[in-house]
């Protein structure tokens, strides 16, 4: 939230209605309205604020209008907030207002859908999604003006170069609205923040408001699925597909099918599948659906070690990526082949145990059997025709050594990450907590002799370094605290890297080792995949 001294407290009503006056501009000149729909946009401002008539005389000029709708929402939150339209002065009611007013000003979903069937038609499905990507930043569904914020960085590795991304774009809740949440009753509908029934939905203290989100619906294996752009946008143009249906996430031959639909109608884009089991899966298990987007990750770009030709379909050929998780990559022109091989290591995969290399299939848990071998997989249309299946396996088994999974983020790293490793970070990408950006800047403190490097204190379970305190002191013994300011957040990057990299090699079944190697070639060899 801005700081509340360079905002006026109150606004008149003459500049209340120029303020409506330069959205409804912003609105036209960016396409979310037409002409039309002009005057229909400013009255239902004018009831909202509760104002008698417009701005007398005012003219917008379109030079004038910034590239994001931000500065022109100010003035309207300020006037929300003095009129008792935002009950509190905190950042979710204020997103929540904000978004009610630009679904104010945006075309009606069904207008949305007819525009970018028409662009696919007339200019190409790129175009489209061009078009659409920004319908949805300057109607501030993306929050360009956060996602900016996010540190990001590259960090170079034996397998090519990993991207490390802080993300600040979904803020904390600050303690009054957290005191709030404690208060609230409970409501299930939309059943989650994925279900279509979130378009147009006005949000409450723990739901977004998503009156400016709009969405596309698709058909994959000839059922209903929906397209939409994520609101936080972690990579380039970074979308979600999601089922018409709220039904749990479950990896099956008929996801291969759904995600070369996909790619067959976007082919410039990549689509996959967060994992269907809890510690391996995504956070969302409960709604079937995948992350889609125009970003060639690290993992894509990775050498392969070694290609071999499939044993049952010899027109697929069958690739170990090098890469410190687990990666088969199958390469097609046939469709039908790399579907059938895809099916074939998945059931394989789901049955395999191989306890030398700590892969179990299956456990038991109070008399029923537990899964533990599931696959993540990401599908690309080459330009050359062919279909690209990586396919990443994942193992979600516990033991005493490791109770969080020990194909996991061991416990030494949870202080720079301990969520589940999903799609985007297996890829190579690590959406790393916001926390860190202000804890690394104390750590750069220290080591640049700012801040006294105090021991005791940082070892006290109460310090909020105390996470970090083994690093710290890692850091200070091999660099001491007289650092300069570029060469310490250099150094500091750097081994943010080098513990994503761990963190990925700990989520590997099969390590980069010659014996994880061998483990590798054994799951394919006796599965007779190859």
């Amino acid at each position: 939230m801005k700081d509340s001294s360079s905002i006026p407290s109150s606004i008149s009503d003459q500049s209340l209605a120029l303020a409506i006056e330069k959205l409804v501009a912003f609105g036209l000149h960016n396409g979310l309205i037409e002409t039309l729909d002009r005057d229909m946009a400013r009255n239902s401002l004018l009831d909202l604020f509760g104002l008698e008539e417009p701005a007398e005389g005012a003219a917008v000029d379109s030079g004038d209008l910034p590239e994001s709708p931000v500065p022109l929402l100010d003035p309207l939150l300020v006037a929300a907030i003095a009129k008792g339209l935002i009950p509190d002065d905190t950042l979710t009611y204020r997103d929540l207002f904000d978004a009610r007013i630009m679904g104010l000003i945006m075309p009606r979903p069904s207008e949305t859908q007819r525009q970018f069937q028409r662009m696919v038609a007339e200019q190409g499905i790129a175009r489209a999604t061009d078009w659409f990507y920004k319908l949805n930043i300057d109607s501030n569904y993306i929050r360009m003006d956060r996602i900016k914020k996010n540190g990001y960085w590259k960090h170079r590795t034996p397998n090519g170069e990993l991207e490390i991304t802080v993300n600040l774009s979904k803020p904390e809740k600050d303690p009054r609205e957290i005191a709030l949440l404690k208060t609230i009753t409970r409501i299930s509908y939309p059943k989650c923040l994925l279900c279509k029934e979130n378009v147009g939905y006005a949000g409450r203290l723990d739901h977004p408001a998503r009156q400016n989100l709009r969405i596309l619906p698709l058909l994959l294996k000839k059922e209903a699925w929906f397209f939409q752009y994520s609101p936080y946008v972690y990579y380039n143009e970074h979308s979600i597909v999601f089922c018409g249906e709220h039904i749990p996430m479950k990896i099956s031959p008929a996801t291969f099918e759904r995600l070369l639909d996909f790619v067959e109608q976007f082919p410039h884009y990549f689509i996959g599948s967060n994992a269907d089991l809890p510690i391996v899966g995504g956070s969302i298990l409960n709604h079937d659906h995948f992350q889609a987007g125009r970003h060639v990750f690290p993992m894509e770009t990775a050498p392969v070690l070694e290609w071999l030709n499939c044993s049952n379909r010899p027109e697929v050929t069958v690739g170990i990526v090098e890469w410190p998780m687990s990666v088969l990559r199958l390469r097609s022109g046939n469709r039908q082949a790399i579907l059938d091989v895809a099916a074939d290591v998945l059931a394989k995969w789901r049955g395999y145990s191989d306890p030398s290399a700590d892969i179990l299939a299956f456990s038991e848990k109070g008399g029923s059997r537990v899964e533990h071998n599931t696959i993540t997989p990401i599908a690309r249309f080459k330009d050359n025709g062919d279909y690209e299946l990586d396919l990443v396996l994942r193992n979600n088994r516990t033991n005493a050594n490791h109770p969080d999974g020990i194909f996991h983020p061991h416990q030494e790293l949870h202080h720079i990450k301990k969520e589940n490793i999903g799609l985007i970070e297996v890829m190579g990408l690590a959406v790393l907590p916001g926390r860190l950006q202000v804890e690394l800047g104390q750590i750069a403190d220290i080591l640049t002799g700012r801040t006294p490097y105090d021991e005791t204190a940082i070892a006290s379970i109460d310090h909020h370094l105390n996470k970090h305190a083994d690093w710290i002191w890692t850091l200070v013994d091999l660099y001491g605290t007289d650092g300069s300011d570029e060469a310490v957040q250099l150094l500091l990057q750097a081994d943010v890297g080098d513990k994503f990299y761990a963190v990925l090699q700990d989520a590997g079944v099969y390590k980069g080792t010659e014996s994880g190697r061998a483990a590798f070639r054994r799951f394919l060899t006796e599965s007779a995949l190859v």
